[in-house]
């Protein structure tokens, strides 16, 4: 017995090794350096609550949170509600289905950084697709990621454009769970196309809403790549696009400001631990099957 043991704590020490040096030791040196000041060269100091005061009072900080709220508030909605329509409609019997299900998801497994790249040029303001298609038209094109008004709606369509397939699936999977007896009994009491999917096929959707609203909330307050390579590593026009995450690589890697930076990264975990049993507390919405 001693021995499987032995053998067995030897298969899985990778794993934990790997687990405590990159998961639970630079969680604890973000907490520890969040209390103090340190730029890798001087003397480490202790300030106690000093980053945290600091980055309260500086407007560039709550620049970042607004716009990250902002992003999260039309990012979450419009993926999902594009999810579910597209979903919906390849739910259906058609003719090369798999091909379209494989089309929307194949922007989900690729890199972020060949979107981004991809999308800089779509969206240039002089030379981009998008602006010569809407010039064809007799329209304007706006200055994208070079606008203050358009930079953040811009780093918006392009993470809906990559994500949304991720959350077509789900729904996919969730609406092909709905029983069709149910629908069946619908249509015998009388029920049109509007008053099943309101009825039926949204109730027993809610535990996939949840779980997609959930996760998306978590990766939104996280978001950093499209916004960092859309704006060529800076924060947009006039902070337009600095989000959380991006305000805390500044603050350490180009400030070397890392007790700054850590006290960021501090919040931003409290906010989405509080945020995310927020909506596991209020999910009165979800359907349980009795």
């Amino acid at each position: 017995m001693k021995r499987e043991t032995a053998w067995a704590y030897f298969f899985i020490a990778p794993q934990i090794i790997g687990l405590l040096a990159f998961a639970v030791l630079p969680m604890v040196a973000i907490v520890v350096l969040s209390f103090a000041k340190w730029d890798l060269i001087h003397t480490f100091t202790w300030v106690g609550f000093g980053n945290f005061s600091y980055e309260f009072s500086d407007p560039i900080f709550w620049k970042s949170v607004t716009n990250t709220l902002y992003y999260t508030a039309v990012f979450i909605p419009a993926s999902l509600i594009l999810a579910l329509l597209v979903a919906l409609v390849l739910n259906r019997k058609m003719a090369f289905r798999g091909w379209y299900r494989a089309i929307f998801f194949m922007p989900v497994i690729t890199p972020t950084v060949a979107v981004a790249l991809v999308w800089t040029w779509l969206l240039n303001p002089d030379s981009g697709l998008i602006n010569a298609l809407l010039y064809n038209v007799g329209i304007t094109g706006p200055g994208w990621y070079a606008d203050i008004g358009w930079a953040m709606p811009a780093a918006i369509i392009v993470s809906v454009w990559r994500n949304f397939g991720y959350s077509m699936v789900i729904f996919l999977a969730g609406l092909q769970g709905v029983p069709a007896q149910l629908y069946e009994a619908a249509q015998i009491d009388g029920a049109g196309r509007w008053a099943q999917f309101r009825y039926v096929t949204l109730p027993l959707l809610s535990p996939t809403t949840f779980f997609l609203v959930v996760t998306s909330v978590i990766s939104s307050l996280q978001v950093f790549d499209q916004v960092f390579i859309l704006t060529h590593g800076q924060a947009g026009p006039d902070d337009a696009t600095r989000v959380i995450v991006f305000h805390i690589y500044e603050q350490a890697f180009r400030l070397f400001q890392f007790g700054q930076a850590s006290a960021v990264t501090l919040c931003l975990f409290i906010v989405i631990l509080l945020i995310t049993l927020m909506q596991f507390r209020f999910q009165r919405w979800v359907h349980v099957d009795a």
